[in-house]
């Protein structure tokens, strides 16, 4: 009777243990969720919610805007407004800047430029007014001042001058009134002041002087014998 040796297959490399063929697919490891902080939810928020008030802010400042008077077209000083000078825009304004709201308009019609007007700008109260600056009893003088006689302070109208007689070296007895030590000195206002003029600089001023002193203000400027001085400001 022979015997029958039983052998047993060894695994391989490719078999897999039976409970674990029946076990079926690994779940992924399970990562636990981060663990919030109160505090920096409630800090995100707070940058949120100042952020959006900021853009609040910004959108009611832009739609803030106003209707004011605008300047359409060149006007000369002492020149009377028309309703074709004056146009409207709607702007953003600062509380600080002084102008003329477009529902005020019939308040600048009729008036005259106080200073010279250009196309563009906005149209402030202090540029008009309703006095005329060549008054009654008054006469109007041009002075021309070369460059070295122009004073470095702005010449506008309104502003107080002294008109000086400085006549040439040997003629001085005749600018001087009898009895009278110094030059003779006539008051004035200026009423426009023109821009340099290409090339040689001059620059013309318009006067005005009592109609009894425009005639001696004129043969001065003719004889080149007449300074311009600035008086001090009435505040000051």
């Amino acid at each position: 009777m022979s015997k029958t040796k039983e052998h047993t297959a060894a695994p391989t490399a490719h078999s897999l243990p039976q409970q674990a063929q029946a076990a079926g697919p690994v779940a992924p490891p399970r990562v636990s969720a981060r663990r919030r902080r109160p505090g920096v939810i409630a800090l995100s928020l707070a940058l949120i919610a100042a952020g959006g008030a900021g853009v609040a802010v910004l959108l009611l400042q832009v739609g803030d805007r106003a209707e004011v008077v605008t300047v359409v077209r060149d006007v000369q000083v002492g020149q009377v407004l028309t309703e074709q000078d004056l146009g409207k825009a709607s702007v953003a304004l600062d509380p600080a800047v002084k102008v003329v709201r477009a529902d005020d308009v019939d308040s600048a019609v009729g008036k005259r430029a106080a200073v010279e007007l250009k196309p563009g700008s906005l149209l402030s109260p202090s540029q008009v007014t309703r006095d005329s600056l060549v008054k009654a009893g008054e006469q109007l003088v041009p002075i021309g001042l070369e460059p070295e006689q122009v004073p470095a302070t702005a010449l506008v109208p309104g502003q107080r001058v002294q008109l000086v007689h400085v006549p040439a070296p040997g003629a001085a007895e005749a600018g001087e009134e009898p009895g009278r030590a110094g030059p003779q000195s006539i008051a004035g206002r200026v009423v426009k002041a023109s821009k340099a003029a290409p090339g040689t600089g001059v620059v013309v001023v318009d006067v005005a002087t009592t109609a009894d002193d425009g005639p001696t203000v004129a043969a001065w400027v003719s004889a080149d014998a007449l300074r311009l001085v600035l008086d001090a400001p009435e505040n000051s």
